[in-house]
């Protein structure tokens, strides 16, 4: 329980479902201090997340994660940039934090399932094979089921996720109807760690080093100016490049060896192939070649393309060119509405 709206009505319905339930909150890293509401992780959530417990008649624990937030979350996070790419803290997290620290926790208290607010939905095989198939929210303007995609699979199989059929407006006349403090509470849109969402604020305190200057140049290797560190940008950037031009530059590439950021036209930010490596599959390909809606970030439509398998990794070859698949962010593959698994796009 992050103290928000989601995961405090999941609770909820949960126990109108007939399960006994009781909350967690992670104590995470670099987050401890805050008071405010806008991070998941905030001291402030946390204390919310108890009250909304109280409220609902169930009990609630904390679950001290700092010191794997920090190495499995926070180092990555920091390293990443460093290498010229862009993460996704929030996969980060689910991969090594929430989902394993909480089929722990279940484990331990004797708990048959463990359940999250997110916004997806899972079919379960009728069968009796016991197959478990993650797919879109009904609400796909809300759906989550991207940042899902590295979930193991005992993970899946001991998920419960109560929100895969409600739209967030629902999900608030909810929270009203019962009083919650969460109920109206604005979304976080920040990365929960970072305060005010100074992300390379926090980077140059945490990785001095990442403060040192270099070029930046177009794509024929002419040099347009410089910068402060290549932190500061990611693939299909536009703002804050500092570069005068009578039309715009976005950012194409970036070197992290020589520290060069490469601009180009906004055709030059699109891209019609990408390697993904560090895959996780939900349903293992049946052929080296095959055809999936593929999407490159969160919020996107997923996008027909060809996916061919080389090893360890997969090649995606977009139907129509992409705009700005950044190194470091994930791709994740669907069939339809089912999500077959995922990786991180590479430089």
């Amino acid at each position: 329980m992050s103290g928000g709206v989601d995961s405090s009505v999941s609770a909820y319905l949960l126990q109108q479902q007939g399960f006994e339930v009781e909350g967690v909150s992670f104590m995470l890293g670099e987050a401890r201090g805050r008071e405010d509401h806008r991070g998941c992780c905030s001291l402030q959530s946390a204390r919310s997340a108890a009250q909304t417990a109280s409220t609902l008649g169930m009990a609630h624990f904390s679950v001290d994660a700092r010191l794997e937030f920090i190495e499995k979350v926070i180092e990555p996070f920091s390293e990443s940039y460093a290498k010229g790419m862009t993460p996704n803290p929030c996969i980060l997290c689910n991969k090594y934090i929430k989902f394993p620290f909480l089929l722990d926790e279940a484990r331990k208290r004797g708990a048959g399932y463990i359940a999250t607010g997110h916004y997806a939905r899972l079919q379960r095989d009728e069968t009796g094979s016991g197959e478990v198939f993650l797919k879109k929210a009904a609400d796909l303007k809300k759906d989550q089921s991207y940042v899902l995609y590295v979930l193991r699979e005992e993970e899946i199989r001991s998920l419960v996720l109560p929100l895969g059929e409600y739209e967030k407006p629902r999900v608030r006349e909810i929270a009203r109807s019962l009083g919650l403090d969460a109920a109206d509470r604005p979304e976080s849109q920040e990365i929960c760690f970072v305060e005010d969402d100074d992300y390379c604020g926090f980077l140059e305190r945490t990785e001095p080093s990442l403060c040192r200057p270099g070029p930046i140049k177009d794509l024929s290797g002419k040099e347009l100016g410089s910068h402060k560190g290549i932190h500061r940008y990611t693939v299909g950037q536009r703002k804050g490049l500092g570069i005068a031009s009578p039309s715009p530059y976005y950012v194409a590439k970036i070197d992290p060896v020589t520290r060069t950021v490469y601009v180009g036209s906004q055709d030059d930010a699109k891209c019609r192939e990408v390697v993904v490596s560090d895959l996780n599959w939900l349903i293992p390909p049946k052929a080296d070649t095959f055809r999936a809606g593929v999407k490159v970030r969160s919020m996107m439509k997923d996008v027909p393309a060809t996916l061919t398998i080389i090893a360890d990794a997969v090649r995606v070859l977009f139907d129509e060119p992409q705009w700005a698949p950044a190194p470091g962010q994930s791709a994740v593959f669907y069939d339809g509405g089912i999500v077959l698994g995922g990786g991180i796009i590479q430089p």
